[in-house]
């Protein structure tokens, strides 16, 4: 009889040993799910302002505050790119 009692006691404790290490992974989980829900926010954010950056509206400025200007059509010159086909 009492080494039945050392089994189910044993068994029990392997129940509450195997629950609360799934409830630690889980806060981990939830914690990792957090942070990168919050990385994935902040990329965002930094392309926005990076393609805010490369606008027109804020290049054009900036380059006339630095004596530059827009180009006429006359001066602009498309050169040929490389030959794909090697000839």
């Amino acid at each position: 009889m009492a080494l039945w009692l050392v089994f189910v006691l044993a068994i029990l404790a392997w129940v509450v040993a195997r629950q609360t290490s799934a409830v630690v992974t889980a806060a981990e989980l939830d914690e990792h799910r957090n942070r990168r829900s919050l990385l994935e926010a902040r990329r965002a954010e930094l392309v926005r302002r990076i393609r805010e950056a490369e606008s027109r509206a804020v290049l054009v400025p900036r380059a006339e505050s630095l004596g530059l200007r827009l180009p006429a059509d006359s001066e602009i010159v498309i050169l040929p790119g490389p030959n794909p086909g090697g000839r």
